[in-house]
C-alpha cells in the first residue's frame, strides 16, 4: 500500500486559480493548467466518457493512466467535491455528475459532514471532520490492500506531506504562470530529504517531478 498524491501546478507553484466567475465556475487559468491531462486518452475516456480513442498517448498519457492504476480509496478536501459553491445543498452530488472517475470510496474532509452519497460506478463519497491521520486509517481500511490517493486541493496535499505521510508525490508543472492562488510548496523547505527525485518531460511542455521513497 502506497500513500500518493498527483497533483498539477504551474511553473510558480500554484496548485489553485482566482479567475472563477459565476458564468466560468473553473476559470480559464485552471483549463490552462489542466490542459495536458484533460487532453490524453485516458482522462478522455475516463472523465468525459469519449471512449473512441481520441486523446494523446505521450508522456502525459503514461501519467494520466497511472493516476488510476491501484487506487483502492481517495482523500480529498471539500473544495475538490465542491462544496465551497453549495454548502446547503443537502442534495448537492458533486462536480463529476453521475459517473464520477474515481470508482472506489473517497473520504471529503469537512468541517461540515453528511450522509454518504452512493455511485452506481462504485464510488461513495464519506464526508468526514478528522484529522489528517484519522482520514488515512478510515481510507486505508476501506481501500482492501490498494492505493491510497491524496487527490487534493494543495491545502490538504500539504497538510499530508507535513505529517511526512506521502510515500510518492507526483506534479505536473504546466509551463504557465499564475501569480497568485495557493501555493503548494510553502512552508515544505527540505521536503526533498528522504525522498528520491527524478523528472521527465513530456511532449506538451510540462514537466512531470516525482518524489519518491
Amino acid at each position: 500500500m502506497v500513500v500518493r498524491v498527483d497533483l498539477n501546478i504551474s511553473l510558480d507553484g500554484f496548485a489553485t486559480t482566482t479567475d472563477q466567475t459565476p458564468e466560468k465556475p473553473f476559470g480559464d487559468d485552471w483549463e490552462r493548467l489542466v490542459a495536458a491531462y484533460v487532453a490524453t486518452r485516458t482522462m478522455q475516456a475516463r472523465v468525459f466518457g469519449e471512449t473512441d480513442g481520441r486523446g494523446t498517448t505521450g508522456v502525459d498519457e503514461k501519467y494520466a493512466a497511472a493516476y488510476f492504476e491501484g487506487v483502492g480509496a481517495e482523500i480529498m478536501g471539500a473544495g475538490m467535491f465542491g462544496l465551497h459553491s453549495f454548502p446547503d445543498d443537502p442534495d448537492w452530488r458533486g462536480w463529476w455528475g453521475e459517473e464520477p472517475p474515481f470508482r472506489c470510496p473517497v473520504f471529503v474532509l469537512t468541517h461540515t459532514p453528511r450522509r454518504s452519497i452512493e455511485f452506481a460506478n462504485g464510488t461513495v463519497f464519506h464526508f468526514l471532520a478528522a484529522t489528517p491521520q484519522d482520514a488515512l486509517e478510515r481510507a486505508v481500511s476501506a481501500a482492501q490492500g490498494g492505493d491510497i490517493r491524496v487527490g487534493g486541493g494543495p491545502t490538504v496535499v500539504r497538510a499530508y506531506l507535513e505529517a511526512g505521510l506521502v510515500d510518492r508525490l507526483h506534479v505536473g508543472i504546466a509551463p504557465i504562470l499564475l501569480g497568485q492562488g495557493i501555493r503548494l510548496w510553502d512552508g515544505l523547505r527540505g521536503l526533498e530529504a528522504g525522498y528520491e527525485v527524478t523528472v521527465e518531460p513530456a511532449e506538451s511542455g510540462t514537466t512531470h517531478l516525482t518524489f519518491h521513497r
